[in-house]
């Protein structure tokens, strides 16, 4: 048995994940204790399907997958077009996960709100290196504020996925699957506050506990 399934919505979900599993012991980045991942094996991308492909049949993505690996993680945005929030996101999910095979909280359903850029935004040079910002994060912080993309004193902005699109464009790059893993690659993952994340991080610690 493999020890655990991530499916996503799309390619850039993909290159996250991709990013921070290439890391050298990339589980210490979550507290965790070593687990097997291999991108071929582990990473299921539901092409042409998206966030809203998974909320309605993330089940017969899954249940090939029930007899191969002991865990199971679904991730996807909470918004888009006609979602009922993170919540029923959430119940869903966890409801194909069951219906294809993970029990007794094998499986565990991320949900990002609002959308997977919100774990790109930390203060570190690696985010302004992959955006193309020519200065320091604290600049670039000042600029999301003035277009509103982030509101003073929070921790992440009101508009991720916007503040990312507006950064790209003022360096004339184009949004890839690379940028998210070459993000994923090089910025900490502890000092990541986003809820979702903190699920994910939640389900591997008491999957794979650290070895005292």
């Amino acid at each position: 048995m493999r020890d655990c399934l991530f499916l996503v919505a799309d390619k850039n979900m993909e290159g996250m994940l991709k990013g921070f599993f290439s890391r050298d012991a990339f589980y210490r980045a979550v507290g965790c204790r070593h687990f097997d991942f291999d991108l071929r094996q582990d990473l299921l991308v539901a092409h042409g399907q998206n966030d809203p492909g998974l909320y309605t049949r993330a089940n017969e993505f899954l249940q090939p997958y029930a007899s191969t690996h002991r865990h199971a993680v679904v991730i996807v945005d909470a918004e888009w077009e006609g979602s009922p929030g993170r919540d029923a996101i959430s119940q869903r999910l966890n409801k194909h996960l069951v219906n294809a095979g993970w029990l007794d909280d094998s499986g565990c359903a991320v949900v990002i709100t609002p959308e997977l850029e919100n774990w790109v935004w930390q203060d570190s040079p690696h985010v302004c290196s992959a955006l193309g910002f020519d200065g320091a994060f604290a600049a670039l912080r000042i600029a999301l504020e003035a277009k509103g993309f982030w509101q003073p004193n929070t921790a992440k902005p009101d508009r991720p996925k916007e503040g990312v699109e507006w950064a790209l464009r003022q360096a004339r790059k184009g949004r890839s699957s690379a940028i998210y893993q070459q993000l994923a690659a090089c910025v900490t993952a502890r000092r990541c506050t986003d809820h979702a994340f903190q699920r994910l991080r939640s389900a591997l610690l008491q999957w794979f506990p650290p070895v005292k």
